[in-house]
């Protein structure tokens, strides 16, 4: 009987499954309108868009448009147009019908509080629309960073499906950089408004410089698609968004004080001027800590120094006429650290200071064919000083001076060439300068790019985006790196999607030309282009003790080839509940590692750089969000990642090479190896999730978050004789959880906010995690100015 049932109810499920599909390819509608200004003027060139289902049309000269064969229901139109603010409505299409609307954009904005951008593109800084693509991509809103009650970047990011924070030990939290689907950070670029940032300590770009007080939203791509954006971007893409399109005077300030002496202090103003032809937006930050220490065996002093630091962000737009804008963005941030150290032998004083600042200066014209053409110069300069003061004796060590300037040109394009192809290309050059105090004389590379992307919309099942990024570097020749993405509607509630692209990435100046001894740990690096003369100069000097057989392979760098594949799909049973599921390989050739390579007399380590021959991350992301109410929304993300040294294994099972023998500690002799033994490149874990229950209610004006984030165990370095691979004998970081809530209430009509956050509530810390404070509370206010 129970078996009768059960395939009574598949036939039947299988029947509705089969009903649903025919009837959903019979079941067509016409969505066509007008689109006006507040003065009834028709608007040529405006993108119309509709979402879940990503249909597009471009008005023509008569402000006119048309969507053809669209499945009947209730559909949410936007609109994004430079001068306007973002027109959102619902459309309900009915089978058979053509559907006539009548749109009239209005120059009024949304107001400080109500930015909220879900889904929808309006960025004008690039054309290039991360939100549409095949690969993974995230957006995370004001809104949600509010709810978390997050203060810095890397505090934002951590708690992302498939990113974790990864600290570099020598440098403490002065080194806390980004993974993303197992690359480590240096392969990701990080944008603010479409322009890289520069400035990496020992190839970590330190996300806590970025203050998310002026974020509008950050934008996350993953995999192949993100080679337009550069070489850089071989893992993937963050591009943060500030906020816009300002057309009523507010201002806010904020004020939040807590555990470890920590203060956060904002003040910021926007107003339009000249008829609202123009906006400007001012802001200011001071934010402070008194540090905190994650290793028990540090008597004085901390693994993450205080400081204080300043952040000044400009922001300004003016219409110069019915089709241009120029727009000028400004950012200067300064940050000065003083932390004592000592492990009770020699003590020491270190003192930094950092500045970093960022410029740009654009003008956008839309033609009235529809073309958009943007021109950009954008600056960045980076620059610090570090000193370290023996205590004992006052002498101070030989600091570092670090200077590096980016100067990159650009123009950009799109063009919506039919009503179902857009076109977007560009073109451009880079160039960059360092001066180190750690490298032989200042160093330069510059670069010179162009790229190019269709994005064609077959029917309305099937979008195909192909681009390819033409390179050319001074050093290392030219390079095309093609990429392909598709994404096909089964059904209007499942999307399935794949892509594939090459990555191209060049070695950095410190892989290059680094030749730095740590005063305080005693260990060196030195860039391969400088290695061998380092060398003989340190042996003729007589502190070399050893040089290892690996160090052969140091040399003339290689730049680093990838191929990305990535295949998923977006699973929409019900409009409350949402699934994600995404699998991914990155293929990497010549990828650069860094490897000791030889010992000193006094047994401190050096390191250099060399190509590993073949590599690969592979993995899989799933992520769910589920609106169980209307106040209420739980979100979940898990990664299963593998970074494997393809060598490593191969030398495993050809019992040769430098990684056919292990040291069994249980033993206590060599022995060996066997692929178990071998558990993927180092500071990745196989296992990583993330669950969030946010809560907003309008009537109350109660808001919060729950937050837990798991990190599993992962590789650290190695603990036994070196055989240059990590294997169940070395060191390694253990698995944990980190639980973290924020509760907000806001009076007054919005004026007045209240805040109290709580992170990382259950006090985990490690000593190999310098950069993971312990518990922090957080309270916390803010008043927003603006007419009620």
């Amino acid at each position: 009987m129970y078996n009768y049932i059960s395939k009574k109810n598949c036939l039947l499920a299988l029947l509705f499954f089969f009903t649903n599909a025919v009837m959903a390819k019979e079941i067509k509608g016409k969505l066509s309108g007008v689109v006006y200004d507040d003065a009834n003027k028709p608007l040529a060139g405006i993108t119309v868009a509709l979402e879940p289902d990503m249909h597009r049309a471009l008005t023509d000269k008569k402000g006119a448009f048309e969507i053809d064969r669209l499945y009947a229901g209730t559909y949410t139109l936007k609109i994004s147009a430079i001068g306007f603010g973002t027109h959102t409505q619902e459309v309900v299409i009915e089978a058979g019908k053509k559907n006539t609307i009548t749109i009239r954009l209005t120059r009024k904005n949304e107001s400080l509080n109500e930015v909220s951008v879900t889904g929808v593109h309006g960025n004008p800084d690039n054309f290039i629309d991360m939100t549409r693509t095949a690969m993974p991509s995230t957006v995370i809103t004001r809104k949600e960073i509010e709810q978390m009650g997050s203060r810095r970047l890397d505090e934002v990011l951590k708690e992302q499906t498939g990113l974790a924070i990864v600290n570099d030990i020598g440098s403490g939290n002065r080194a806390v950089g980004l993974q993303m689907q197992g690359f480590d950070s240096g392969y990701t670029m990080i944008m603010i408004d479409g322009q890289p940032m520069v400035g990496r300590n020992n190839g970590n770009f330190d996300l806590s410089r970025i203050t998310v007080s002026n974020i509008e939203r950050i934008e996350i791509i993953k995999g192949a698609s993100s080679c337009l954006f550069g070489s850089e971007a071989l893992a993937g893409v963050i591009n943060i968004v500030t906020r816009k399109n300002i057309t009523a005077p507010q201002g806010m300030a904020a004020l939040r004080y807590g555990s470890f002496n920590m203060v956060d202090a904002t003040l910021e103003g926007e107003t339009p001027f000249a008829g609202k032809r123009g906006s400007a937006y001012l802001s200011a930050n001071y934010y402070r800590t008194d540090g905190f220490n994650s290793n028990p065996y540090l008597k004085e002093g901390k693994t993450a120094p205080p400081f204080d630091s300043y952040t000044f962000q400009g922001r300004g737009r003016y219409l110069l006429g019915e089709n241009s804008t120029l727009n000028f963005n400004g950012r200067y941030v300064n940050r000065h650290s003083v932390n004592e150290v000592s492990y009770g032998v020699k003590p020491t004083k270190d003192v930094m200071d950092e500045h970093d600042l960022n410029g740009s200066v654009s003008l956008n014209h839309h033609f009235n064919n529809g073309t958009k053409l943007k021109t950009q110069y954008y600056l960045t300069r980076y620059q610090t000083a570090q000193d370290i003061t023996d205590l004992n004796t006052s002498r101070i060590m030989p600091g570092s001076r670090f200077e590096q300037y980016l100067h990159r040109a650009e123009v950009q394009a799109a063009h919506q060439l039919f009503a179902n192809v857009e076109l977007t290309g560009g073109t451009g050059a880079a160039y960059e300068l360092l001066n180190h105090s750690a490298y032989r004389g200042r160093k330069s590379m510059s670069n010179y790019f162009a790229y190019g992307q269709a994005d064609w919309k077959l029917n309305n099942e099937l979008n195909v985006t192909a681009g390819a990024r033409y390179d050319y570097h001074d050093k290392y020749g030219s390079k095309l790196n093609p990429s392909l993405g598709l994404q096909y509607r089964l059904l209007p509630n499942l999307t399935f999607r794949a892509a594939v692209g090459t990555g191209f990435k060049t070695p950095n100046f410190q892989q290059l030309y680094l030749v730095f001894t740590n005063v305080q740990t005693g260990y060196t690096v030195l860039g391969a282009e400088e290695f061998w003369r380092e060398l003989q100069l340190l042996k003729e000097a007589g502190q070399i003790k050893s040089v290892f057989p690996v160090s052969k392979q140091v040399g003339t760098l290689k730049p680093e080839r990838s191929v990305s594949y990535s295949a998923g799909f977006a699973y929409q049973p019900v409009s409350t509940l949402k699934l994600d599921v995404n699998v991914f390989y990155n293929d990497l050739k010549n990828f650069i590692n860094s490897e000791q390579v030889a010992v000193k007399n006094n047994d401190q380590q050096i390191f250099s750089y060399m190509n590993i021959a073949k590599a690969y991350t592979a993995g899989t992301e799933i992520g769910l969000n589920w609106s169980a109410t209307k106040s209420l929304t739980v979100s979940a993300g898990y990664q299963l990642l593998y970074a494997v040294d393809k060598g490593v294994v191969d030398s495993i099972k050809n019992g040769t090479g430098l990684y056919a023998d292990v040291y069994d500690t249980r033993q206590n002799q060599l022995r060996t190896s066997t692929r178990k033994d071998y558990v993927g490149m180092s500071n990745r874990s196989r296992h990583m999730l993330n669950l969030k229950l946010a809560y907003a209610e309008e009537k109350t004006g109660i808001s919060g978050s729950v937050r837990v984030s798991y990190r599993g165990k992962y590789g650290f370095m190695e603990a036994n004789r070196a055989n240059n691979f990590l294997d169940p004998y070395d060191t390694f970081v253990a698995g944990y959880f980190l639980f973290n809530a924020a509760l907000q209430k806001t009076f007054y009509h919005k004026h007045l906010q209240l805040q109290l956050t709580g992170d990382n509530l259950m006090n985990y810390r490690d000593q190999l995690m310098p950069a993971q404070q312990g518990r922090a509370i957080l309270l916390g206010l803010s008043w927003r100015f603006f007419k009620d």
